[in-house]
């Protein structure tokens, strides 16, 4: 501004970087409140895969499958939560940053204001000098047209003007060297406070683009883990075979391999009439099963399909 006291560029910056610390408390608040979240999913899933069955009765190949799918599941939400850590880490990195920010730039404002007080007081105390020298000049014209008819009488307090009145020019002159020196002050003050405020913007916006840069990658590398995480459930199902299942609950269930012997008439109405007894034939080992029959899925329920090497249901 043209107005020497004004501060209305300076207030502008002043508001800019408040603004900027403001967004930067805002991202730091969300961090903190996707922390919450994070946590809380993680805690969730663990309670699911710790106290809800899931296929408890299972035998063999596909109860590993299903214990690895729980445990896959309680390392996902383990994973949330150590989520949800790094957040709050990042959060209070940005908190710190935001607050080093406001001391650093609290010392330069403190300079300004002391510099800008001091200047507006010169400022007014010259305005006041130059008022008072100005006010002398009519009534010391008034004494020079008076001593055409009381010369002898006004002499003396003509003398007394002339003295005030260069008394007060030089004090408006030593008042208005002071100010400029001041002013220069104020300047090359005022242009080093811009430069460190700009300096500091650089770095906050610098800042605050790695952040947000860094918690994508978070978010980025937690689905990736994730995705290892399943892929193990993949790589189980994998190994689910239906036959050996089936083969180990017949071991497992397993009774006999004798079918049970047809009953054998005996008469013990006529022994002469049919002495000896009908005998069965001798009971033979059961035969191996079959083949078993291939699983087919019903209209609307999900095939077992092979996509990208992926093993999916």
């Amino acid at each position: 501004s043209t107005d020497l006291t004004s501060t209305v560029g300076y207030d502008s910056i002043i508001q800019h970087l408040n603004d900027s610390r403001k967004n930067c408390k805002e991202f730091e608040d969300f961090l903190k409140e996707r922390a919450i979240i994070e946590e809380k999913y993680g805690k969730e899933l663990i309670n699911l895969s710790k106290k809800k069955p899931c296929g408890q009765t299972e035998l063999n190949t596909l109860k590993r499958s299903l214990d690895v799918f729980k445990q896959q599941i309680d390392n996902v939400g383990q994973g949330h939560i150590q989520l949800a850590q790094t957040l709050r880490e990042e959060a209070k990195k940005m908190e710190d940053f935001r607050e080093k920010q406001k001391l650093n730039r609290k010392k330069i404002e403190l300079i300004m204001e002391a510099i800008h007080k001091n200047r507006n007081l010169q400022y007014k105390k010259t305005m006041e000098v130059k008022q008072t020298c100005c006010s002398f000049l009519p009534y010391g014209a008034l004494l020079y047209l008076s001593t055409l008819s009381h010369f002898w009488q006004l002499f003396l307090k003509l003398a007394q003007t002339k003295s005030a009145l260069e008394d007060s020019d030089r004090s408006y002159q030593q008042n208005v060297i002071t100010l400029e020196k001041i002013r220069e002050e104020w300047q090359k003050e005022h242009i080093k406070a811009c430069e460190f405020f700009e300096t500091q913007e650089c770095e906050r916006i610098n800042y605050f683009r790695n952040a947000l840069w860094l918690h994508v990658n978070q978010l980025s590398q937690e689905c990736v883990q994730n995705d290892q995480k399943y892929e193990e459930i993949r790589k189980s199902l994998e190994m689910c075979s239906i036959e050996k299942d089936i083969d180990f609950f017949v071991n497992l269930r397993k009774t006999g391999s004798l079918a049970p012997a047809p009953v054998v008439y005996e008469n013990y109405y006529d022994t002469q009439r049919n002495p000896t007894p009908v005998r069965s034939p001798v009971p033979v080992p059961i035969s191996r099963r079959g083949p078993l029959p291939t699983p087919t899925s019903a209209p609307g329920e999900p095939d077992y399909t092979t996509v990208d090497g992926y093993s999916l249901i």
